[in-house]
């Protein structure tokens, strides 16, 4: 019997939250450059203040740590009621991808956590146990079930729209690097099988510099269960120009399951955002890689007013009745994500 037919599925991202879980970062050379790591653990302290000002944040992190991160949390003003750290060593920060993904049970409104492999986007970034333990951690931590995923998948590579829908790329659950055993018939069922979805809706590919190779979550976004945010490069001398293109033409001939076409917003991407020297040539900067919470919208922001300002505008016509967040992560993106990509909500 599936966790599907039991009445469990993935609730969509602005429904009601218990919590938003990080994972903190960890002192290694190799994370953004050796060089920055006092202002990125400043960035994590600023981003778990912002969540706390409307629900709890959990902190993955090992337990040595913890003293220096509830200082830092405090210093950046850190609702102490919602500042809760758990003894869960990780590798690296990105909570979105190794973390569990939560399901709810229709009827009971139950809990539970599905458990899928890690392994660093492909074998990229060893090592990733630890990561790769987060989620019976979780479990564990918080005495709820947890049920086997079946194959690799990163939380940031699946987009929920809560009826049924779920939105995702080729270039990455298709991966050879993945699950190469799997074709896309058998991906499609276990998807449906265990997050209680009915219907994949494909993308090709993902935007330049994603080491994920194309995560959904710097892509395209449910803004609620009629629209889709996306985001597009107007710029034809751009290499994001023909596969944004491309993936907005099949967005348009997505349809909900009422049959009715998507409402599409197309929102620009930053200019390009570069490191000379650094390992990714240009940055994988993305405004819809955004993260809903109760009653806010937490936007990365880029250290460009003008793009920044239209992008703020936008994302905040698609959520009237939260408050619009941003927050500056030109630093954060160096290591290939930002808010999304850090975080994993847990459904109340």
């Amino acid at each position: 019997m599936t966790l599907a037919s039991k009445g469990y599925a993935m609730p969509a991202e602005w429904t009601q939250q218990e919590a938003v879980w990080l994972s903190w970062p960890v002192d290694d050379p190799r994370h953004w450059g050796g060089a920055k790591q006092d202002l990125i653990w400043k960035k994590f302290a600023q981003i778990a203040a912002a969540i706390s000002r409307y629900q709890p944040v959990r902190i993955n992190a090992p337990g040595s740590a913890h003293p220096a991160i509830a200082t830092a949390c405090n210093i950046a003003r850190t609702n102490p009621a919602n500042l809760q750290l758990f003894d869960h060593p990780n590798n690296d920060v990105w909570c979105r991808d190794h973390g569990p993904i939560f399901i709810k049970h229709a009827k009971t409104g139950d809990i539970a956590l599905t458990d899928w492999e890690f392994n660093a986007w492909g074998g990229k970034f060893a090592p990733w146990d630890l990561d790769n333990s987060i989620p019976q951690k979780i479990a564990d931590s918080l005495s709820l079930p947890i049920y086997i995923g079946g194959m690799i998948l990163e939380g940031g590579a699946i987009e929920i729209n809560g009826r049924g829908q779920l939105l995702t790329t080729e270039a990455v659950l298709l991966n050879p690097n993945r699950n190469p055993h799997l074709p896309r018939e058998e991906t499609e069922q276990i998807l449906k099988d265990t997050l209680g979805v009915t219907e994949i809706l494909w993308l090709e590919k993902g935007i330049e510099g994603d080491d994920t190779d194309g995560h959904i979550d710097d892509l395209a976004r449910f803004t609620n269960q009629d629209t889709i945010i996306a985001c597009e490069e107007k710029d034809r001398e751009s290499p994001n120009h023909p596969v944004l293109s491309a993936n907005m033409t099949r967005l348009r001939n997505f349809h909900t399951p009422a049959g009715s076409a998507y409402d599409i917003v197309p929102i620009h991407l930053p200019q390009a955002c570069e490191i000379p020297g650094w390992r990714l040539p240009v940055l994988p900067a993305s405004y819809v890689n955004f993260l809903i919470i109760n009653h806010a919208v937490l936007v990365p922001t880029f250290r460009q007013p003008k793009n920044d300002d239209r992008a703020l505008g936008i994302i905040a016509e698609q959520f009237p009745d939260r408050e619009i967040v941003p927050i500056d992560c030109l630093d954060l993106v160096q290591e290939g994500g930002t808010l999304h990509c850090i975080s994993q909500q847990q459904p109340a």
